[in-house]
């Protein structure tokens, strides 16, 4: 195996000039940079991470705490995450929290506890014990698809991205009022999470939007989860006056909103119209197939990483937060009939 003295006779410069190449710990000439690369790749040399991190005091690693890994939003979240951990020289050590505020925290103290030079995570729906450990730690951190401060709370202490929730939810009622429903139902997240407060929010401007009344008996809490959302649905159907249109708030409660519809023998839209928060990659090859509001899942995790890496180059800027928007992809289960566009027309929500 090459080592970095091998690199340093090839190139014909000293062992001290291959570390500042490698680690950029100093600033060396362009023909000489290209020397000691050309040499690396000719002796095929394979960096020591562990020695590098003793030199630069950095591990070109980040720590990944996402709940509902096996969820296909916070898959394509990761794959964002990734592509943007590699792109820079970084790798990812990852970890599910599972949405609870102590495991949570155990898991964060875990990652930093291997060294990792920054934190992505997606908070539960109490993260006061997480804040607390980054900020007694100073660990840099930036907060995914959830944030922790709103501008109320006189702006964030952390780095935040995530996607718009409020304005896309408003969008989706106003469509079914529109269409002609007067009692439209909410299959709502787990309380707490701030998609859920943003989403409930949406939902109740677009009802005042439209001239509708808000009835908190239309209002459902699934947890965010496939069961949740069956169980929510079930409790919304059995109201003496069910609504005639659902929105369900993330894409697990979808298919259990989905199931719970199928055991009472209900169609989508002919019984119910049906539009959901999160699109699917197969939502188009559902029948009916269907409306949904579409994150930039991907975008938000290479976001999270470009938040994290600009945090780790200026670690006293002030933190931000940061709003992707949202797709509207307009298909069938809400009610309007089938087009020949294909894929689904979409448009970009505020």
């Amino acid at each position: 195996m090459a080592t970095m003295a091998d690199v340093a006779r090839s190139a014909g410069v000293s062992v001290a000039t291959v570390s500042h190449v490698l680690n950029n710990t100093r600033p060396v000439l362009p023909e000489t940079r290209r020397a000691v690369l050309d040499a690396v790749e000719e002796l095929g040399y394979t960096p020591n991470g562990l020695a590098r991190s003793l030199v630069t005091s950095r591990t070109r690693s980040i720590g990944l705490a996402v709940s509902a890994i096996s969820n296909p939003y916070f898959t394509e979240i990761l794959q964002g995450v990734e592509a943007g951990a590699v792109a820079h020289g970084y790798g990812l050590l990852i970890a599910d929290p599972h949405d609870d505020p102590a495991h949570e925290r155990r898991v964060v103290q875990l990652l930093h506890e291997r060294r990792v030079d920054g934190m992505i995570v997606a908070p539960s729906a109490d993260p006061r014990a997480l804040v607390a450990y980054l900020e007694r730690h100073r660990v840099p951190a930036v907060f995914l698809d959830r944030v922790v401060d709103g501008p109320e709370d006189g702006g964030p202490r952390f780095d935040q991205v995530c996607a718009e929730s409020t304005g896309p939810t408003t969008a989706l009622v106003t469509h079914l009022a529109g269409l002609g429903h007067r009692r439209i139902g909410l299959v709502a997240g787990r309380p707490g999470l701030s998609t859920t407060h943003e989403r409930i929010t949406g939902y109740r401007h677009g009802l005042a939007a439209a001239g509708l009344p808000y009835d908190e008996r239309l209002v459902a809490h699934g947890d965010s989860e496939a069961a949740g959302g069956a169980r929510a649905t079930a409790a919304l159907l059995s109201l003496a006056a069910p609504p005639t249109a659902l929105i369900t708030a993330n894409n697990a409660m979808t298919i259990g909103a989905l199931r719970t519809l199928r055991d009472r023998d209900l169609s989508v839209p002919g019984d119910i119209a049906l539009c959901c928060f999160d699109d699917f990659p197969w939502a188009d090859l559902f029948s009916p197939r269907l409306t949904a509001v579409a994150q930039p899942s991907k975008e938000l995790g290479a976001e999270a990483v470009r938040l994290l890496l600009e945090r780790l180059a200026s670690p006293d800027r002030p933190a931000r937060t940061v709003r992707l928007p949202c797709v509207f992809a307009h298909r069938t289960s809400c009610g309007c009939p089938e087009t020949s566009e294909q894929p689904a027309h979409e448009r970009t929500l505020p």
